[in-house]
């Protein structure tokens, strides 16, 4: 089959095509025809060789750990009803940029028929999570929330489910194209990152008081001036670091301000639980009330080019790989 390997850690040209054997399903297990796959931050951050506290990977590996395709055969104790049907399917940390990948049926969810395989990639990890992250940190009606990395995958998920919840909500984003998307997306108000007194214009637009909830996907520097957003009983969830880390927020601090600190250790999910939230992101979708933003589309092959937009920062949204 056809894949796109990480030879080594290091930039995107790291990621070359290969060839390797076609893989089996085992007992559990389903093979899947991979039509699109998703790709996120963490994963550019992985391939330079960050985080092999959390993601002991070692060269040459597949890189992608979220698929959408179609069931071609089904492993030894599961339902040949599987078979043929369009699913997606969170895999881990490795497998997903091939042609064939091998997911545990616990895993799988179905693709309506309205949601495209594309869009139903784009939302296999940010979706989930969103929705989960919503959930854990109790967003309610008439809350305000302040989305940092409004943009991006995650954000651009996380303002329109906000929107839904009723609550108001504040986008931030960096340069006047993204913040026009995060707009268009039902934002109450956005701000500028690019503005040096963003943090100052976000309290004005929060009314001094704060934001019951700020979910911080960028983390550093940016994501620790954004705790300062949150109000006193609040809750702030640290759960992106695409900018080397996250935000370094102190402790005993949050505590005595009675701020409740969420991180991306709170929203690990089972596969089961995984594949149930993926259900139900896929079922807003094919209602069209969630719409995944894909920025841009890349065949396999060009890996690279998804990561080199990726890291860039001038994407809009999720980048793709379809197959």
């Amino acid at each position: 089959m056809r894949a796109t390997q990480a030879r080594e850690f290091g930039g995107p040209e790291v990621l070359v095509p290969v060839e390797l054997p076609d893989p089996v399903a085992g007992p559990g297990q389903v093979l899947v025809a991979v039509a699109a796959v998703d790709t996120i931050f963490v994963e550019t951050q992985v391939r330079a060789g960050w985080g092999q506290e959390f993601f002991p990977i070692t060269p040459p590996y597949v890189p992608g750990g979220g698929i959408a395709g179609t069931v071609r055969a089904t492993g030894e104790g599961v339902d040949p009803a599987w078979a043929g049907r369009r699913v997606i399917a969170s895999i881990g940390s490795t497998g997903g940029y091939a042609e064939l990948a091998v997911a545990p049926v616990e895993a799988l969810a179905a693709v309506p028929d309205e949601v495209s395989l594309t869009d139903a990639a784009a939302l296999v990890h940010d979706g989930v999570t969103a929705t989960e992250l919503l959930a854990t940190t109790a967003l309610r009606a008439g809350e305000q929330v302040l989305v940092v990395g409004a943009s991006g995958g995650m954000g651009t998920v996380l303002v329109q489910l906000a929107k839904a919840a009723g609550a108001r909500v504040v986008g931030v984003a960096r340069g006047e194209h993204k913040t026009a998307l995060v707009r268009e997306l039902g934002a109450d108000a956005v701000i500028d990152a690019a503005a040096p007194d963003w943090v100052e214009r976000a309290r004005r637009e929060l009314g001094g008081g704060g934001a019951d909830v700020v979910l911080d996907g960028v983390g550093g520097e940016i994501g620790l001036a954004a705790f300062s957003l949150v109000a006193d009983g609040g809750r702030f969830s640290a759960h992106g670091a695409p900018t080397g880390g996250f935000a370094p927020v102190d402790g005993a601090g949050a505590e005595a301000r009675g701020v409740r600190l969420l991180g991306i250790g709170d929203v690990q999910l089972t596969a089961p639980r995984h594949a149930a939230l993926a259900g139900e992101v896929l079922r807003s979708a094919a209602r069209g009330d969630l719409h995944p933003v894909i920025g841009g589309t890349f065949p396999l092959e060009r890996a690279a080019a998804a990561h080199e937009a990726i890291e860039s920062r001038k994407l809009l949204g999720k980048a793709v790989l379809t197959v």
